[in-house]
């Protein structure tokens, strides 16, 4: 499984969201630290969930983070959040 696949699964298994975009912005760290040849060392997520519905973005970013633990344990880097309920407008 790559790293894309498992920030996929466990963001689906955590929090059934309605759309989610997990990108690998790896290449576009180049030369910068934590960055690894083959990629899979800088993310973003972009992730709409009924479950982040009331919640501070702070609250959201460490739901996320805490779903991911396994993935940051397999060495990501750097984790870009994009976190809304669906009843907010988004412009991703």
């Amino acid at each position: 499984m790559t790293m894309q696949e498992l920030i996929e699964d466990r963001i689906r298994r955590a929090f059934a969201p309605t759309r989610l975009s997990v990108i690998d912005e790896s290449s576009a760290h180049a030369g910068h630290a934590g960055h690894r040849a083959g990629g899979e060392s800088h993310f973003r997520v972009r992730i709409v969930a009924d479950a982040f519905a009331g919640l501070s973005r702070v609250e959201r970013h460490r739901a996320v983070n805490a779903a991911l633990q396994e993935a940051f344990e397999r060495g990501i880097h750097a984790l870009a959040i994009e976190a809304a309920a669906p009843q907010e407008a988004v412009r991703w």
